[in-house]
């Protein structure tokens, strides 16, 4: 962290605002996964069915809202996207990600798996980065 030209050692930098929002609303920012924690969710998630399923109308608000509402309820999902071409579900999938605030933990041909650590009651631990 830089203090007025210099550089102080140990000291680390506050949330940002937007983690403040974030946490207020009993959520974390999208979240950056280890290779290794990408792993044990991707564990977790083998054995999972998708629990949303988008059709031929794409990404929309209420799959959005259904998608945070699943999220918050059981923290990693999977979601099933139908139709389209590579490109189109590469970024339906992302698009997702970013408007839940969840991180994409993997994804395989239709099929992908979204992870959102809630900040209040957590039931999913994963291990350190």
């Amino acid at each position: 962290m830089t203090v007025n030209g210099r550089v102080r050692r140990g000291v680390q930098p506050g949330p940002s605002p937007g983690q403040q929002v974030a946490r207020r609303l009993g959520r974390l920012p999208r979240m950056d996964l280890s290779e290794r924690q990408r792993k044990y969710l991707r564990g977790l998630a083998h054995p999972l069915e998708p629990v949303i399923l988008v059709g031929n109308a794409g990404l929309t608000e209420g799959v959005v809202k259904e998608t945070a509402r699943a999220l918050h309820d059981h923290e990693l999902v999977k979601v099933k996207i139908r139709g389209s071409d590579r490109a189109a579900r590469d970024a339906a999938f992302e698009a997702l990600a970013s408007q839940t605030g969840s991180a994409l933990v993997h994804r395989i041909g239709h099929v992908g798996v979204f992870y959102l650590r809630n900040a209040k009651l957590a039931k999913i631990v994963i291990p350190d980065a």
